[in-house]
């Protein structure tokens, strides 16, 4: 499946804001292209984009074919506590991809 580049801070202050930004490896084809010799290109797009703080649900988003390939995703988090942030997506052959960063909390 896809994979993906997480960008994260190296530590951050207890409750304040720290931002996010990942981009994901996907061809999000939206099934209206045809290939060299006029067959459609099937759809398939990341339906499905969840990001958790120490397992606990923060961020989550449902994509359209209207995305563009390779998405790209900038997001705030409070900082609470060390920890990791775990990233999952599901796209439409219902292929998971998954990605982590640490997060250490000053």
């Amino acid at each position: 499946m896809a994979d993906a580049r997480v960008n994260v801070p190296a530590e951050c202050r207890r409750g304040e804001p720290f931002e996010v930004r990942i981009s994901i490896r996907h061809a999000m084809e939206t099934g209206y292209r045809t290939d060299a010799i006029g067959k459609t290109i099937p759809r398939n797009v990341i339906q499905r984009f969840t990001c958790r703080y120490n397992a606990v649900p923060v961020f989550a988003v449902r994509m359209s074919p209207g995305i563009a390939a390779n998405p790209y995703l900038r997001f705030f988090v409070t900082a609470l506590e060390s920890g990791s942030l775990e990233f999952e997506w599901v796209d439409d052959d219902g292929v998971r991809g998954t990605a982590q960063a640490a997060i250490k909390v000053v």
